[in-house]
């Protein structure tokens, strides 16, 4: 029979910081906390995410142009060329992924497009600003709802094109590659 494992000194750590984490989420205790499973979970991994539940509490509510100092403030895009469009296009997509904010869907918007989308839509969209080294926030550029037939053409799965034509009963139009393919930061795996 083989002895009893002694707790190590990261044990006990973990231990107590799983201890502080419930004593300040206890405020916003709800369901979620509930649908926990303990017994799959390693007190490491429960850690990070009751750490990640209760950064999301305290994260405050902002315009994401404001999670930048100074705030992130665009030019009016009508003055700007094709040039300027695409060097700031680069450049902002590059300072919104500093901040961990992943767009993703773009492909079917030209450059002038998605800069529009970003003023228009991103940047004054009040959300909260959790700060979190694994956090990233993603922003899908198409709302899939309202542009069913860019969706269903640039981006929808073979899977995901089945199951619209199941629940319509509508032929999906034909798959195409996106008009204006770009590398986009990504978050690593």
């Amino acid at each position: 029979m083989a002895e009893p494992r002694m707790p190590s000194a990261d044990d006990v750590d973990q231990l107590l910081l799983n201890a502080q984490l419930r004593t300040e989420l206890e405020p916003f205790l709800d369901e979620s906390l509930a649908v926990l499973d303990l017994r799959r979970m390693t007190t490491r991994s429960e850690n990070e995410y009751l750490a990640s539940m209760l950064a999301w509490e305290r994260a405050p509510m902002l315009p994401i142009a404001d999670w930048f100092n100074p705030p992130l403030q665009l030019p009016s895009i009508e003055s700007l060329n094709d040039e300027e469009i695409g060097r700031l296009l680069g450049e902002t997509i590059e300072r919104l992924y500093s901040r961990r904010i992943v767009l993703e869907c773009t492909e079917h918007l030209s450059d002038r497009e998605l800069l529009t989308v970003i003023a228009r839509d991103i940047l004054p969209s009040y959300e909260k600003m959790v700060d979190l080294p694994k956090n990233y926030f993603h922003w899908h550029c198409i709302d899939e709802t309202i542009d069913t037939d860019k969706w269903l053409r640039f981006y929808a799965t073979d899977d995901e094109r089945a199951n619209w034509a199941d629940e319509t009963g509508e032929v999906p139009p034909a798959a195409e590659e996106p008009p204006y393919p770009r590398r986009m930061p990504r978050r690593a795996k």
